[in-house]
Order: structure tokens, then C-alpha cells, then sequence
């Protein structure tokens, strides 16, 4: 067995009111794939943060290569190669692809000016190694998120890492694009790299780990090779008892038509000539390719997206939805893909985010804010959602990706909406999490709210909704009812018009 490039032992890091890391450990090997798994709150953030640099750890230590490291900045980790590609990408949109890739270490012509031939030859020829298809001098905000996270791979190798932390990498790439990001880690652990793979896709974790450790609720449970555990391991030690279903059974039973999109075409979008129905009471899902137009679809029904053409009724009755705040007022919310970006904003609290869209009806005599209603809504959410946070008034950048998309979706449910437009609502969420909202997304449904659910993975598709819409070019490629139909069948559809 190759020898370690990077040990962490004991590692404790506490935060006011909670303990988040106690003793957790990981030992990652030269050209290997090590799985870190664990629920949303386990710790896995936070222990790859003590190693990026990010976080300060309050005791134990990190070895790279043997060498004790206590990095102060995520600039001097990637300067000792470790590298990160993160979940929730950060990166300057305005810039085009290769300033994203060497800002802050642009090579310099003369030692004056920024060489941008040689900026380009160095980008060419990382793209090329790894068979990535950008061009380098594309404007990032014009490429899809897929492709953005292609770059922020490139760049983790430019800087030659030794160890490549990978969170929750597929979440937002197709079949294809998963295959091929698959490459680049085969590619990445033939160098010698130490690869470190963060994610809630089981599949995924058995089909390429060599070694797995899983935490829980901050410390460490076990590490075993990938080759002896299964999925049905994986999860009991995640969330410490059985998960015997991966789905909870639909209750909900459809009834009249709530919604009617009728020949729905983007004024700025490729969406063109979309017609479909909504009945109450019913969960209708959006599957697709990237690039299918599924946001953009979600977007454009409320009001976010320009409309060029067609018509959206209401209980037979034409609205507008002309903005975010009317399609607000008519009982509609929309739940964004890209959670950092246009979903939480992250320097204020949770119950500022919680209570942001339903500030209306938190007023004293229409006046001034009621204090005391807000904090009383966002602790009912908080507990009817099962949200881990030391305090309301944490903020909730620094909670879990899965608890600040439960406080997401506590905001739109203090609204009381009647139409759910949910775009991708369990990313990168674990398992126990997804179950959760799985339950959620049913149990409203069988109150009598009707909701719109788009996602990339199928078997989420097939498991929760009743019928599902197949995108593919813009435009829907068909219809099938989730009870009746495949993967294949669906993915058939999906490159109908590609």
C-alpha cells in the first residue's frame, strides 16, 4: 500500500455554542481516491477547511508528506499543493477563463506586464491534458455551471497539488461530463496525486474510492477500503441506524388543474413553445441534460426570466407574473439551483434569511417589524425542518450546505405558497437530509400545494414525483408517468433534440 501523503490526527475545532470537530482523523494515500462521507453537520466541511486554510483548528495536527502544516491561508495551502475544488463555486464572472485560473499569479512579461501569450499556452495545455473543452478567453458568467467547474479543476492542477480535495464535484454535471471528470481523477492519481472525494452519490463513491472514512456529528467512525463496504454500510454509519427506503411512499393524490403554461417561449432564454398543466396536489418533475432549459423554464414562470411569448393561467385565470414580487403575491416561490449565489445571503443570520420574504406579514400594526414574530417563525421552521444551528441568529453561511437549503426553503414556506418551483432542491444534500426533504416536498403536496421539481438525477425523478417532463434543446422532447417509466426511457427523450 503506497505511503501517506497527508495525515490528520485528532483534529478539535469548536465554534461558540457548538463543538464541530472531536478527535476526527483522515489518512489519505499517495494515488489513491479517499471518500469522506457523512451526513450534512458531520464535519466535513469544517475538517477540509482546518486543511485549506480557512479555519484555524484548535488542536492535534496535519501532516503533508510528513511535514507538520498549519496553513493560515487557503493562498499558502495551494502554494504547498493542496488544492480544492468547491461545491459552491467562487470565482470572478466578469473575468474571462484564464485570469479565474492565475489571478493572483499572473506570469509576468519583462516582470512588468502580464504575459497574456503565455497565460494562454499554459491554459491551452492544461485544458488539453485533462480533454477539457473551454475556450480559455471565454467570459466565465457566459458559460453553463458545468463548464465553470471544469475550470475550477484545471486550476487546482496548475498548481501541481499533491493533494485535490473534490466536493461534491458531479453535482452539477451530466452523465457525460461525470464520466469524463472520472478521467481526470484516473489521470490526477497516476501523477501520485491524493484525491479526496466528498460525496452524497453512493454510486459514485463505490465505483471509484479506493478507501473510505465516514463522520459523524463531528468525529470520526471508521475508515475502511472502498472494495469491502456497501451502500447499506455506508448509510448506517452516516446516520448511525437504518435507512431501509431510499424514498418515502406519496401519499399525495392529484386533483383539478391549478396551472396552465401554454406555448411559454424566453425572451432571452432558448426555451421556446412550452405547454404543460399542474394539478394540485401534484408533484411534476423536470428532467433534462444540462442545457435542457429546465431553469430557465423555472425562472421564466416566475418572473425572474423575461417572456417573450405565450400565456400562464392561474385557476383558468391569465396572470402575468411580470417579476419575482408579483409571482410572489400570486402564491409562487421559486427555490434557486445555485444556493450561494442567489439563494442565501450570507453575512446576515437566519432569521434574517428566513423571514426576508415574508417581512409583509411580520409587521405591528403595519408599522415596524415584529421581533418577537420573527424569531418565533424561524424557530417553528427550524424545528419542523430539523435545521442544525447553535442559535437563530447564527450566520448561516456557516452552517452546512444542506441545513442553509432547509432555511431556504423554511423562508418560502412561511410565505404559504401555492405554487412550488423547486430547481435542484436536494443538491449536494446526504442522504438522511434528502429523505427529509423528500417527505416535505409529499407532505405539501398532499396539503394541496402543486410543485414544479427539476432535477438532475432520475432516480430522484422516479421516486418522488407523478409525472415527469422531459426537456431537451429548449423545448419539451415528452411525457411519462414516474411509475411507469426508466432511466432510459428518460434519458432516451432527453437527447431527442440535442
Amino acid at each position: 500500500m503506497s505511503q501517506a501523503v497527508l495525515e490528520m490526527k485528532n483534529i478539535c475545532k469548536e465554534f461558540p455554542g457548538v463543538k464541530a470537530l472531536s478527535d476526527a482523523q483522515l489518512t489519505v494515500r499517495k494515488s489513491s481516491v479517499h471518500a469522506l462521507m457523512g451526513e450534512n453537520g458531520a464535519g466535513k466541511s469544517t475538517l477540509m477547511k482546518c486543511l485549506f486554510g480557512i479555519y484555524s483548528h484548535d488542536s492535534g495536527s496535519i501532516l503533508l508528506e510528513g511535514r507538520e502544516v498549519r496553513f493560515k491561508s487557503s493562498k499558502e495551502a495551494l502554494e504547498n499543493g493542496v488544492a480544492m475544488v468547491h461545491q459552491e463555486l467562487n470565482q470572478a464572472l466578469k473575468r474571462n477563463v484564464m485570469d479565474n485560473i492565475w489571478l493572483g499569479r499572473y506570469p509576468k512579461k519583462y516582470g512588468i506586464s502580464v504575459d497574456e501569450g503565455k497565460m494562454l499556452r499554459e491554459t491551452t495545455k492544461i485544458f488539453k491534458t485533462l480533454g477539457i473543452n473551454v475556450d480559455p478567453r471565454s467570459i466565465m458568467s457566459t458559460l453553463p455551471v458545468s463548464k465553470r467547474q471544469m475550470v475550477e479543476i484545471a486550476k487546482a492542477v496548475s498548481y501541481d497539488a499533491k493533494v485535490i480535495v473534490f466536493d461534491e464535484p458531479t453535482s452539477s454535471l451530466t452523465e457525460a461530463e461525470t464520466e469524463h471528470l472520472f478521467r481526470i481523477i484516473d489521470t490526477l492519481k497516476k501523477r501520485g496525486c491524493g484525491i479526496i472525494y466528498i460525496s452524497h452519490k453512493m454510486e459514485e463513491i463505490l465505483r471509484i474510492s479506493d478507501e473510505v472514512t465516514v463522520m459523524r456529528d463531528g468525529a470520526w467512525i471508521a475508515t475502511r477500503p472502498a472494495s469491502e463496504m456497501t451502500m447499506e454500510e455506508i448509510i448506517r454509519m452516516m446516520v448511525g441506524r437504518e435507512l431501509t427506503n431510499r424514498f418515502p411512499q406519496k401519499t399525495n393524490i392529484p386533483g383539478d388543474v391549478r396551472l396552465e403554461v401554454e406555448a411559454l417561449s424566453g425572451q432571452y432564454s432558448d426555451i421556446s413553445d412550452i405547454s404543460f398543466y399542474l394539478r394540485r396536489g401534484e408533484i411534476v418533475g423536470l428532467a433534462g441534460l444540462a442545457g435542457a432549459g429546465r431553469t430557465e423554464l423555472l425562472e421564466t414562470i416566475f418572473g425572474y426570466a423575461a417572456r417573450k411569448s405565450g400565456r400562464i393561467l392561474l385557476d383558468g385565470r391569465e396572470i402575468t407574473n411580470s417579476n419575482p414580487r408579483e409571482a410572489i403575491r400570486h402564491g409562487f416561490a421559486l427555490l434557486t439551483e445555485e444556493r450561494r449565489a442567489t439563494g442565501i445571503f450570507g453575512i446576515l443570520n437566519i432569521i434574517e434569511n428566513m423571514t426576508v420574504s415574508n417581512l409583509k406579514n411580520s409587521r405591528r400594526l403595519g408599522l415596524w417589524l415584529d421581533s418577537g414574530k420573527l424569531w418565533r417563525d424561524t424557530e417553528d421552521k427550524i424545528g419542523a425542518l430539523h435545521i442544525k444551528t447553535p442559535s437563530p441568529r447564527t450566520q448561516i453561511r456557516s452552517l452546512s450546505g444542506g441545513n442553509q437549503q432547509k432555511v431556504i426553503l423554511g423562508r418560502w414556506l412561511l410565505t404559504n405558497p401555492e405554487i412550488l418551483l423547486l430547481d435542484e432542491p436536494t443538491r449536494g444534500i446526504d442522504v438522511g437530509a434528502k429523505y427529509e426533504i423528500y417527505q416535505l416536498i409529499i407532505d405539501l403536496a398532499k396539503s394541496g400545494k402543486s410543485v414544479l421539481m427539476s432535477s438532475s438525477e432520475i432516480p430522484e425523478l422516479l421516486g418522488v414525483c407523478d409525472r415527469i417532463i422531459v426537456m431537451s434543446g429548449g423545448r419539451i422532447a415528452g411525457e411519462v408517468a414516474a411509475g411507469d417509466s426508466t432511466q432510459e426511457e428518460i434519458m432516451t427523450l432527453a437527447s431527442k433534440f440535442s
